[in-house]
């Protein structure tokens, strides 16, 4: 159970104490790394994610083809002309003119090229109701929402001269446009929420001006100091906004959380009778072992989405990490620092209504004692129904369905783009977003391609996969043809995913796999979502295995146990499964979907869970850590198994509770975006913390060492081989060393 020694001889031990001694050194080492992380990134740039070099299959080989090709394409933008009223035809000499003003209007800004009238390219619908007006954004496509606001405001001119019609733009700039703005808009509310709500919940746990503040400001310079390392690394593996996003999130969450654990048992140590420098002594020894545990755990766990291969999930997973590290290491070092440059100084600004509770028992909670006195009188009933209710819990998650989600899905009802984009579906099939065929030969006006080609075009109709009409643009120069094939289904991707396995499988076969030399990739909307599925399904048995395999092997080598390595992944595993059980109920059956404004989305976004489980098992390991180890620490210290259970739950669940509500609180704040993929993160990680903080952790943890009792401590002889990273830290064994080698303060 123990290695029987009393030096104090852990990594966080020594950190801890080296920074105490040295502290104006050691925070004038951290200041300058966050300045020069910051001042190197900003000046090396970002390089951002190019999403189609991530994805394999089809979807990349088109990609490539373009690439080499040195074809830029352009973005497509569409206007619907539609009469209100039943009795108003496309060939209405009132209808014409208002195309004609569109046509004109468009061109007049100078930022389009290739506009095209309805009654040339025979884009009218079948019912004669609805025209299309088509057009390219001049530039590069990537930077076109950024030149779309004159076209919009264009169109939106016409719209008002002709009150009769409905007169509307959509495309690949406007909805980037569309995407940018609610994209950028939520993400500022959330990031400039977090923030607040975070120190808000740590000035009523800690009752303290100052003591809220540190947490803050340590994960805010972590944050920003992985920022600008993002910037250097983006140029060996590009970053992107999301990652930026992920970042921001996991940063904050962990950089509080550790700063609170380090916080807390320094003031409980404190409150114990121990002078100022003994009591940090301790809190290095303890909770610093106990975060960098964690965060070895959390760094893993986020490593296992480089394992993807998809372009945002590599850059989400090592923007993760980095921060996962950086505030690792900022508590373990700076943060003892500080706190013995502050000594009781960290007191200061106490609230006169929030006054300091001095708990009986060394901290320990009232609430928390009277659960885990029934918990532990009967353990087997409490797994029971503990497990019994997370198992009933995660039980919807067996029929979860993912998708990629189209605009509607995405953002409901709540832009007027949506429903412009709904009209053009109805009225063409998949007219908004349709597949586009990249087609390479060695001579692409061969007689042998042109009439593939124009074999394609037929079947690609006759064969039910389009109503048409499909349309082909030549480069000549470059031997290159796109073919855009409106695809039946429109924004129901299951239909139009049959629709593109039609046209891939029997149509493409038949005609243009006919000619030798010839490629012809599917790519698209529709394409895309089915090859990045497909890639991510690819990855989630090598993405489990990594996680799984390397956090039990920390665990093992960190506790010296079997059993808590094998209980470890149980416990973390079922916290996950809650999360998906909650996710489905929610998103895709609807239960209580009005409670946060879900109604009607029918699916999961398809790269939550994979996304969720390395960032719930990564996280759940802090609370998991933390518990065990102070159960350990009291079970080292000559306390029976059950007490010492008693004791680390009972003394940790302040902290872990506060910690819980902050993640909780900064989570929710995504679950109330406007955009339905961040609502499902926000809510999926935030019901997923508070069951990991209560059932699991309060009930089920305790419940299952209890009846293991001294079996919790077991590790095979044949184990005894294994690296002991333990570093068992006594308090004890700090006091005699402080007696004989004080700390200044």
């Amino acid at each position: 159970m123990g290695n029987g020694e009393t030096r104090v001889r852990g990594l966080a031990a020594r950190a801890g104490g080296w920074s105490a001694r040295h502290r104006w050194a050691a925070v004038g080492i951290w200041v300058l790394f966050v300045v020069l992380a910051m001042g190197l990134g900003a000046a090396a740039g970002r390089v951002d994610v190019d999403e189609s070099e991530g994805i394999k299959g089809e979807t990349h080989t088109a990609a490539t083809i373009i690439k080499d090709a040195g074809i830029e394409e352009p973005a497509g933008e569409t206007v619907l002309v539609q009469a209100k009223d039943g009795d108003t035809k496309a060939t209405d000499a009132g209808f014409r003119a208002a195309v004609d003003a569109v046509v004109r209007a468009v061109g007049a800004t100078g930022e389009v090229t290739d506009v095209t009238s309805p009654y040339d390219t025979d884009t009218v619908s079948a019912d004669g109701r609805s025209a299309l007006v088509q057009f390219d954004m001049k530039g590069d496509a990537e930077t076109a929402g950024e030149r779309v606001g004159p076209v919009l405001d264009a169109v939106a001119k016409v719209q008002k001269d002709n009150t009769a019609l409905r007169i509307e733009q959509i495309g690949g700039a406007s909805m980037q446009k569309t995407f940018d703005d609610a994209f950028g808009d939520d993400f500022e509310k959330a990031e400039y929420s977090a923030v607040p709500v975070a120190f808000g919940i740590l000035l009523i746990a800690f009752g303290a001006l100052v003591a809220a503040l540190l947490p803050v400001a340590l994960a805010l310079t972590a944050i920003m100091a992985t920022m600008g390392l993002m910037g250097i690394i983006s140029h060996v593996m590009p970053m992107g906004d999301v990652a930026n996003s992920v970042m921001l999130l996991v940063g904050l969450a962990v950089g509080v959380d550790y700063c609170l654990f380090y916080l807390r048992r320094e003031r409980e140590e404190r409150e114990a009778g121990r002078d100022a420098q003994t009591a940090l002594r301790i809190a290095a020894a303890t909770s610093g072992r106990a975060i960098i545990v964690s965060g070895v755990t959390v760094c893993v766990a986020m490593a296992g989405m480089l394992f993807t291969g998809i372009a945002d999930f590599k850059a989400m997973g090592l923007a993760s990490l980095m921060v996962v590290a950086v505030a690792m290491a900022g508590s373990v070092t700076v943060l003892p620092a500080l706190l013995s440059l502050l000594g009781e100084r960290v007191e200061k600004g106490r609230l006169p209504f929030l006054r300091r509770r001095r708990r009986d028992g060394g901290g320990e909670s009232r609430l928390w004692t009277a659960v885990l006195g029934r918990v532990l009188k009967r353990p087997v009933v409490s797994v029971v129904v503990a497990a019994g209710v997370l198992l009933a819990i995660a039980a919807p998650a067996v029929g979860m369905k993912t998708q990629n989600f189209t605009l509607d899905q995405e953002f409901g009802d709540s832009l007027p783009i949506v429903a412009t984009y709904e009209r053009v579906n109805d009225a063409f099939p998949g007219g908004s977003e349709p597949a586009e065929v990249i087609v390479r030969a060695d001579d692409i006006t061969a007689p042998a391609v042109q009439d593939a080609l124009a074999e394609f075009k037929e079947r690609a109709v006759s064969s039910g996969a389009s109503r048409g009409p499909v349309d082909v643009k030549l480069h000549e120069a470059q031997n290159v043809a796109f073919v855009y094939v409106p695809l039946v289904g429109g924004s129901d991707l299951d239909r139009a995913g049959a629709s593109l396995d039609l046209l891939r499988d029997e149509v493409r076969p038949a005609t243009l796999g006919k000619v030798a030399g010839l490629e012809a990739p599917i790519t698209g909307q529709v394409a895309g979502s089915k090859d990045f599925n497909d890639q991510l399904t690819g990855a989630v048995v090598p993405v489990f295995a990594f996680v799984v395999v390397f956090a039990f092997l920390l665990m093992l080598l960190s506790f010296r146990s079997l059993t808590i390595a094998v209980t470890s992944i149980v416990l973390n595993l079922l916290s996950v499964g809650a999360a998906y059980g909650i996710l489905v109920a929610v998103f895709q059956h609807g239960w209580g979907a009005s409670l946060v404004g879900a109604e009607g989305v029918g699916a999961i976004i398809s790269w939550l869970p994979l996304f969720l489980f390395v960032i719930l098992f990564g996280l759940s390991m802090d609370y998991h850590v933390f518990v065990v180890s102070r159960i350990r620490e009291a079970r080292l210290k000559g306390r029976t198994t059950q007490d010492a259970i008693q004791h680390g739950v009972v003394t940790t669940a302040g902290v872990v509770t506060s910690a819980a509500i902050i993640m909780v609180a900064v989570f929710a704040i995504f679950g109330t975006l406007s955009m339905q993929s961040m609502k499902q993160m926000g809510v999926g990680l935030a019901t997923a913390v508070l069951v990991d903080a209560t059932i699991i952790r309060g009930v089920l943890l305790p419940a299952v060492m209890a009846l293991l009792g001294e079996r919790n401590w077991y590790l095979p002889k044949w184990l005894d081989r294994l690296p002991d990273l333990t570093h068992d830290e006594a308090p004890e064994a700090i006091v005699h060393e402080v007696e004989e080698q004080p700390v200044r303060v």
